[in-house]
């Protein structure tokens, strides 16, 4: 009954601004409305859909994993006439068959950021190429290190237990980035290389970084790496560290490219991040409902990937010999947040 309640009370909600029939409706359902990262999309999909005339409906779930709010959402989405929906998956696997409804209901489906899984579970993904984001840090902090890379002790500060892809892809890329032999690609945590001291996760916020830093410190207080899936657990970690006054002999790289993340790159907080354009993916998400409203177009994947890739650019004022990068000042124009 309670799940049956929250369900019409969005639906309800989402039907009052309801598209008329001459108008082209969409939905956004992202992970969380207050994560910077999320807001920017938002903001992207709000300006994008102002311009082209699009009623936008927004939907999130309260926090990150909150898998049931996002399939009520879709429902909604179906429900209210939506021509498409925007899907920013807190469970890539278990999300499918609500998103498999919307497309048999003649709804375009796009995934941002995070890929389904199978990634063709959407009709096309927007999003980072997360394995090469996490491939650029794990390359620069390897350099950084020099020598010393081949007795690292690394922390990977993960996103959630059930590992959805955009967590899997970073941490592997990192890893392999760093030279580490991966054992099952789509999935975190089986590799045996003695230089990683463990894996915990964060839900991708400050007091998950500084929770998830402090059980591997208790493992091991000698770590000298710190993976994190992006910047609020960075964070967090660091704040860890700092408590410890191990702050200033770890290196800590990142995924974002939120104005507060690099304004840390800038203070020293995080060696390196990579950039990534949640209002790109967006407005591009909002582009493609509104093509597939007027003519059925459907939107294309780049050139050798399976997914529209909106771009990534390594952050650091420390640069690595190899590994290209911009500084923490090109960082901050392109930043969001």
């Amino acid at each position: 009954m309670k799940k049956f309640l929250a369900t019409s009370a969005i639906a309800l909600t989402a039907m009052a601004g309801a598209a008329s029939a001459d108008e082209v409706g969409a939905c956004l359902i992202t992970k969380t409305d207050t994560n910077p990262f999320f807001v920017k999309m938002r903001e992207g999909a709000e300006a994008k859909a102002a311009e082209l005339g699009v009623t936008l409906s927004s939907f999130a779930g309260k926090v990150d994993g909150d898998h049931e709010t996002q399939v009520a959402a879709i429902e909604t989405c179906i429900a209210s006439g939506a021509k498409g929906i925007l899907l920013t998956a807190s469970d890539t696997s278990s999300i499918v068959p609500a998103v498999q409804q919307a497309r048999d209901a003649g709804l375009l489906v796009i995934a941002l950021d995070t890929p389904l899984e199978p990634i063709d579970a959407a009709d096309m993904t927007f999003a980072t190429d997360n394995f090469l984001a996490g491939e650029l840090i794990g390359q620069w902090a390897a350099a950084a290190l020099g020598d010393d890379a081949a007795n690292a002790k690394i922390a990977m500060l993960d996103l959630a237990v059930s590992q959805p892809t955009v967590g899997v892809l970073r941490d592997q890329g990192f890893l392999k980035g760093f030279g580490i032999d991966l054992g099952d690609p789509n999935k975190w945590g089986d590799e045996t290389d003695p230089r990683i001291v463990g894996n915990d996760v964060t839900a991708g916020n400050e007091e998950g970084g500084r929770k998830a830093m402090e059980n591997l410190l208790a493992k091991d207080p000698m770590i000298n790496v710190v993976y994190t899936i992006n910047e609020p657990a960075a964070a967090g970690a660091y704040e860890a560290l700092k408590s410890i006054g191990r702050e200033n002999d770890v290196l800590i790289v990142s995924v974002d490219g939120g104005c507060p993340g690099v304004a840390n790159v800038k203070d020293g907080v995080i060696g390196a991040t990579s950039q990534q354009y949640p209002l790109l993916m967006a407005s591009k998400g909002i582009e493609a409902i509104a093509a597939w409203a007027k003519d059925g177009t459907k939107p294309a994947a780049t050139d050798g990937k399976d997914f529209f890739d909106t771009g990534v650019a390594l952050i650091t004022d420390k640069p690595a010999d190899g590994v290209e990068s911009i500084d923490s000042a090109k960082g901050t124009d392109l930043c969001w947040g």
